[in-house]
């Protein structure tokens, strides 16, 4: 998945959001397969659960019978053809959700070659704010930051300045 770089940046301000909202003696599911960054969260003594593969757009099984108190999903839902189900399939009372944002400087990812790792939504701010209200959830607190990186040209100077990441937690009403 990391082949050729590691998202440091945005691992160490996750994680940092995460310790800020969620106390490492709850319980959660991660939404999407066993991953680098699910491995940080079970290092810092976080009890976690991933889904397994699953389609969650056609499957919402595992997140209806988890017991889990919190449910994340980290860069998950640009994958989903509809978000609005799952949100609404979640039973936990606590959410973090992080999405890249829309640049307007670049088109959707697509993988020419995985099925899985493409993106159907690249949210704005303000697109996945109201997805939440309509599925029921309050956000209680938000951030955004930058991806800059190592590379010549117009792009690589706008990624210094325009937000590329947003994450939030939300609590159900």
């Amino acid at each position: 998945m990391y082949e050729k770089t590691f998202p440091n940046k945005r691992f160490k301000l996750t994680l940092e959001f995460l310790k800020k909202h969620i106390p490492t003696s709850e319980t959660i599911l991660d939404l999407g397969v066993k991953n680098p960054f699910s491995e940080i969260m079970l290092l810092e003594g976080y009890t976690i659960e991933n889904t397994t593969g699953e389609d969650l757009d056609e499957d919402h099984s595992v997140i209806e019978s988890s017991s889990a108190e919190v449910v994340t999903a980290f860069e998950i839902f640009e994958h989903l053809l509809s978000p609005y189900e799952v949100l609404k399939s979640i039973k936990a009372n606590k959410l973090l959700i992080s999405v890249p944002l829309r640049l307007w400087f670049s088109a959707a990812y697509r993988s020419k070659t995985d099925k899985w790792d493409r993106h159907y939504h690249e949210f704005e701010d303000w697109q996945l704010d109201w997805l939440l209200e309509k599925t029921g959830w309050a956000i209680k607190d938000r951030q955004k930051w930058t991806n800059p990186i190592n590379k010549i040209g117009i792009r690589p100077i706008l990624r210094r300045f325009t937000n590329r990441y947003y994450i939030v937690y939300a609590e159900r009403v």
